[in-house]
């Protein structure tokens, strides 16, 4: 029973499904290389999957501390008049406001361009 894997348990928790230990001590999930490229580029685009049908506008590829990025997020949902959060190394902006966060970034210097279509 060397190649056994624990199949339903109710004192542990959650389990990730390939290495078989609780999520929290998961080490293939931080393993795994962010989806965003390393070019320097901020990447802006517009999600509605998995958010009811409410459009999004995300901002990724940011090299900044997490207290810069905040207040960058801060600076960009005052200027576009919306809500928002950091999640993930990522801005998002509540609504479809790709243009005024491109041209906000590249005001600050950044190298943005709008991905996706």
């Amino acid at each position: 029973m060397a190649n056994s894997r624990l199949v339903y348990s109710t004192e542990g928790g959650r389990f990730c499904p390939a290495c078989a230990k609780p999520l929290d001590a998961c080490v293939c999930r931080k393993k795994q290389t962010p989806s965003v490229p390393a070019d320097g580029v901020i990447r802006i685009r517009r999600e509605v999957k998995g958010r009811g049908g409410k459009t999004v506008t995300v901002a990724a590829g940011f090299r900044l501390e997490d207290s810069n990025l905040q207040a960058l997020a801060t600076e960009l949902k005052q200027r576009c008049g919306a809500g928002g959060s950091v999640k993930d190394g990522e801005i998002l902006i509540q609504g479809d406001h790709r243009e005024s966060v491109l041209a906000a970034l590249k005001q600050k210097g950044f190298v943005a361009k709008l991905s996706g279509g």
